[in-house]
Order: C-alpha cells, then structure tokens, then sequence
C-alpha cells in the first residue's frame, strides 16, 4: 500500500530551502535560516526511515540493492549537472587563487565527503582566510549520502537482532535509534561548545537530527489517536518554533548543539500533526500550491542558489566581497531558472525512468557516471591552473628595502597598475609562511598542548620568546635572520587565533576554551623560565568575549586592560615585554584582488586609516599608552608607506591571506625590524 501524498511535508521542504535561501541572501529577519538545513535532516530521517519501515512490514526484509538506487537516481544526476557547472564558472569568473582549493572541494562533493574537508579547514591556520567554497553548501548534502549508506545497514542490523531473540520490532528499532541519537545529541552539544568549527560540519553531531525524524516514522502509526485538537496545537508549535529559530538565531548562536533541538522538534512536530490524517491548521500554510511547487524544487534550488551568490559576489560585490541584500536576493530569485531546467529535464525524468526502475543494475552504473562527471570536472579545474612563473633571483625584488628611511614620503611606496614582475606570485603566495627551517612553528587553533621551536644556539647570550597568535608567528623569518646575526636563540609559543592574555578569546561566535588553557600553560612557561630575556608579542585579535550580551567597547576595553595585566605580570617575573604593534589589516583579499587586476594593481589599494582601525593594533596602541616598562616596534610605515596602502612593493607582494603578510616581504623587512628592535631594547 502507497503512503498517501504529504503535502504538508513538501510545504515543510519549502520552509526549509526559503529560510536557507534567505539566511544566505542576508535578509535581515532570516539571521537564524541556516536553521532550514536541520529540517531538511528530519524530513530525510521520516521519509528514509518510513519507507523502510513499510518495506519490512510487505516482505518482512529490506532489498538494500533498490533502496540505493532510487537514492541515486533521486541525487546524484543533478547534483553531477551542478558540480560540472560549477567547475565552468570557477574557470570563467572565480580568481585564479581559488581555483585549487574549489577543485578539491568539488571532488570532495562528488564523493559525499566534503563536509569532512570543511571540518578540517575550520581549523586549519592556513585556510582560515579563506573565500567560500562555491560547493561549500554541500555538506548537508554529504551528511545526508553518510546517512543513506548507514541507516538501512543499522536496521538490516536491528532486524537480524530482533529475529534472533524474538524481539518486539518497534521497541528494537526505536533502540537502536535511541543507541545512535542520544551518543550523537550529547556530542554534538560537547564539541559544539569546545570545537564550533569542525562540530557545524562532521556528520557525528547531526545524526541526531535524523534519528528524530526516523523515530517518528516508527511511532507514526500510533498518532492518529491523538485528539483533534492536540494534532492541531502540535503543528502550531512546530511552526513557531521553526519561525522562532529563523528570527531568533544567528550566527553567533551555538550551533548545532542543545539550540538544534528548537528547529529539530518544531519540524517533527509539524510531521507528527500531519500524520494523524486530520486536516490541519498549518495546511492552510504548507498544504497549497505555491509552497508544494517551492518544496518539489527544492533539492535544485539548494544545489543552484549557493553558487551563484559565490559567482555574484566575485562579480558585483564590494570591497569586502560581500553583495547588498537587493542584489543577493536578486541571484537567489533568478537561481529559480536553473533549479526548474535541473528538474524538469534532468531530476524528475531519470528518477521515474522506466530503465532504472525495471534494472536497479543501471541505476548503479548512473551513479558511477554521476561520480565521474564531479571528478571529471574537479580534475578539468585542477588541470587549468597556471604554473607559477619561475622568476631568477634577481635585485629588483627589493621588497620593503627599496623604501628609504622617510617611507612615507617615499615615491617607490605609491601604489603602481603595473610592475615587471611579482614575488611571490598570487599562486604561491598562499604558501609563502614563515617558518623556522622545516618546521612552521605554530599550532593548530585545537588543542591545548604547549609546543613550540628552539633555534639558535644553546649557549647563547640572549633569549628571545617569540609569542602570540599567527600575527606574530608571520615575522617569523625576519626573526631567524637577525638571530643568525646576532647570535639569539628564539623559542617559540604561538598558537593560531591564541593572543597573549589571560581572559578569554572569541571563536567561531564562542569563547575559545583551548586558547584560555594553552594562555594558562604558556604564561607559566613563560614566567617561570629564567632563561628567557625577552618576550616579543603580537595579535590580530582587539577583543576580550565577553559573552553574547557584551558590546564591542566593552570588549575591547577589556583587552585593552587584559594586555596591560599580562605584560606588566611578565615584566614583574623578569621578562622583558617587546610588542610588535599589527600591521594594517586590508579591508579587502589583497591576493585575489591582485589576481584579477595585474594591469591594475591600484584597484587592490586600500586607505591606510580604514585599515589600521582593524586588527590588534588600536588595542595594543591603547594598551602601551599607560603600561610602563614595555617596548614597542612600530614599522607600518614600512608596510603601508603613505595614505593609501599598495598591494605590491619593490615587485614584492605585500599580502597573502586576509590580513597576513607574505614571508617574503616580511624578509625584506629584517633591516628595519632589526633597527626597531634595537632601539626598544635599549
């Protein structure tokens, strides 16, 4: 027997895809739409679970061959189309910097393992700069694939077990989904809390939300003896408290999480009120034409609408790389087109062809051509990146060192359209990091163990702690040549978006708890190690978390006065304090702006005021105003040399990732941080 048409459920699906769409289109109301996504995984939970629950009932078994199928058919055609568009529009329009990173990503996708690429570069120092991923939205999509290939084994599983002992089936396989969901609810509200980054992606803390929706298609047969009038508040709430989330929630949110019970349990509860088979209020909402239309589209519209607000926001975004609302939505309208062609012409004819219902064989074969088409279109992008140009050393290459001692008065510190050359070039530059030798010396934004690098001599007359987050970690190479001149030994403690301070420090909308331990560790070290001489720090970061309720002055001033505490703690243990003032934070990606103006390096120019208000400069500067005893070296004047700050000097990339600077400027530098040294050290 047919399950009778849910059309409430294709009107929740239209919830779903329009808050999504809303909450990427930054309308304003919609801060909480990524909520849509947690949805869609209860819809899947029901559904999936539903129909293999109804299988087992006909044939007391579950044709596992059939059920992969219908999901490949179902998935994988469209999302082949969208992958292979995607790779011709990286080509066309996305700077040549992204075109690596976008490869890997669509390849990923294509397999269904992308949201664990996206966990591990939530973390990753190197990538944290990063522009969106055109493919980044399909994640969701890879939870989802994990779930359909793990689910119908776990109950293949239950049903073995419920056979062999004799069991109720209901009470095995609401076990065993309660053995899945409950592990993966608490984890989920663990690591949320500890790893936000990595917790949003990995599928562990999403299985939950499936669970919630397989349970209920267990348990449905039971609530068309729910009152009337209970069905009917039921499906209110449910709407409420989906519209509640959307409003309420944004990213500032812990998420997933305990908050992922909001949307979670108002989406089950407006299925449960619809499987009682009574009309209901919320009908009058889902059930009607316009949003069951919006519901059978979708999956197209979920696959299209991300990557062309990527491709829009390359081509008319501002200086940021961000799109006005009108724009944006804008796009997210006109992805409307693509997502019916998708359907009509590619989704809905192979999921009910005749071919691949009669012979599941073939519908394996589509999947395996399906796969292909995204690594075929991965490989064709990977293929299309230029090789670097080889440049030979050469003198002209000058860096900071072709600025004289008045920099900023200085003609070669003007920005210029175009130079003869360029080091590092915008496809190296991304790997142009300082170091010591082999090692990068610094550690990963997870974790608390306190790791570092020793170079230089042990018996050496001076000890330089070299300490603070990735902003002081990039000077790095300046640093190893003038210990190499001066006979120094560095020791290094640096941990990525880990300031030296003893509060607390925001991540991912959460304070950074492995950040707050690694400072407990570190300051110890730092105090209790005699043989250091110096401790020279820098930092990005301009603010204390607070929680969600502080405002940006009182964080920042509870910086300004948490640094002060520090140094002057460290100047009473002995040390003494050197701080290396930010460099001007560029309100834009200098590299991939470089990348698509090389005959107009003066578009990728930005005013050097805008830019020294961002970064930890502001607080650092406010900081050393009142603290005695504590050096400073000061060289922006080196690195923006005037009013308006160049992307490139003395043919020298300046920038590489977001507001980090290339190692090879930074080593042109070494003269001038040397002299600045010297003079705070006196």
């Amino acid at each position: 027997m047919r399950p009778r048409f849910r059309g409430d459920i294709q009107g929740l699906r239209a919830i779903a895809v329009l808050a999504v769409l809303g909450f990427h289109a930054g309308v304003p109301f919609m801060t909480g739409g990524f909520v849509g996504v947690d949805v869609f995984f209860v819809i899947s939970g029901f559904l999936i679970t539903g129909l293999l629950d109804r299988e087992i009932g006909r044939t007391g078994r579950l044709r596992l061959a059939q059920f992969w199928a219908r999901r490949i058919r179902r998935l994988l055609p469209a999302t082949a189309v969208v992958l292979a568009a995607v790779a011709a529009l990286t080509i066309a329009v996305l700077p040549v910097t992204r075109w690596s990173s976008v490869a890997w990503d669509v390849a990923t996708s294509s397999l269904y393992v992308v949201n664990w690429r996206l966990a591990d570069e939530s973390v990753n120092y190197l990538a944290s700069d990063d522009a969106p991923s055109p493919v980044q939205h399909f994640w969701s999509l890879a939870v989802e694939e994990q779930f359909y290939i793990i689910w119908p084994l776990l109950i293949v599983g239950l049903l073995w077990l419920q056979r062999r002992y004799s069991l109720p089936l209901t009470r095995v396989l609401l076990g065993g989904i309660a053995v899945i969901g409950v592990p993966s609810l608490l984890w989920s509200a663990y690591l949320t809390e500890t790893s936000p980054g990595p917790a949003y992606f990995v599928s562990t803390t999403r299985l939950w939300e499936l669970a919630i929706g397989g349970a209920l298609a267990i348990v449905a047969y039971r609530l068309p003896r729910l009152p009337a009038v209970w069905a009917q508040l039921l499906g209110v709430a449910g709407l409420a408290a989906i519209a509640y989330a959307v409003v309420a929630f944004d990213e500032s949110t812990a998420f997933p999480g305990v908050a992922a019970l909001v949307p979670t349990l108002g989406a089950a509860a407006v299925i449960a009120a619809g499987t009682t088979g009574r009309r209901s209020v919320t009908d009058l909402i889902l059930d009607t034409g316009p949003m069951r239309d919006i519901g059978t589209l979708s999956y197209s519209l979920y696959l299209w609408h991300w990557p062309l607000l990527v491709v829009a926001a390359v081509m008319w975004g501002g200086d940021d790389g961000t799109l006005s609302v009108p724009i944006a939505v804008t796009v997210v309208g006109f992805s409307v087109v693509p997502a019916w062609l998708t359907y009509r012409l590619v989704e809905a004819p192979i999921h009910h062809a005749r071919l691949f219902v009669r012979l599941p064989a073939w519908s394996v074969v589509l999947g395996i051509t399906c796969t292909a088409v995204g690594v075929a279109a991965a490989l064709v992008v990977s293929s299309a990146v230029p090789k670097p140009p080889a440049y030979a050393a050469d003198e002209d290459a000058q860096g900071a060192a072709i600025l004289g001692d008045d920099p900023m008065n200085d003609p070669d510190g003007q920005p210029a359209d175009e130079v003869a050359f360029m080091v590092p070039d915008v496809l190296e530059a991304p790997e142009d990091i300082a170091g010591l030798g082999d090692e990068t010396c610094i550690s990963a934004i997870e974790g608390t163990e306190l790791e570092s690098c020793t170079y230089g001599p042990d018996d050496a007359d001076l000890t330089v702690a070299v300490v603070g987050d990735s902003k002081m970690h990039q000077w790095l190479t300046a640093f190893q040549r003038i210990a190499d001149e001066r006979g120094w030994q560095l020791v290094t403690f640096l941990k990525s978006g880990c300031p030296l301070i003893r509060g607390e420090i925001e991540f991912d909308n959460a304070a950074n708890n492995d950040c707050t331990a690694y400072n407990e560790a570190r300051l110890e070290r730092l105090q209790d190690d005699d043989s250091i001489d110096y401790v020279v720090t820098s930092q990005v970061a301009s603010q204390v978390y607070l929680g969600d309720d502080a405002s940006r002055d009182e964080q920042v001033d509870a910086m300004v006065d948490d640094l002060r505490r520090t140094w002057s703690g460290l100047e009473d243990a002995g040390r003494d304090v050197i701080v290396v003032v930010d460099n001007p934070n560029p309100p834009l990606d200098v590299m991939e702006c470089v990348a698509r103006h090389t005959d107009e390096l003066s578009a990728c120019a930005f005013p050097r005021d805008d830019a020294q208000h961002l970064g930890g400069a502001p607080a650092q500067l406010a900081a050393l105003e009142n603290t005695d005893g504590v050096g400073s070296v000061d060289v922006r004047d080196f690195i923006c040399p005037g009013d308006t700050c160049p992307a490139v000097i003395g043919n020298v990339l300046v920038y590489r990732r977001g507001s980090h600077l290339t190692a090879t400027y930074v080593s042109s530098m070494t003269p001038r941080l040397d002299d600045a040294l010297t003079e705070a050290m006196r």
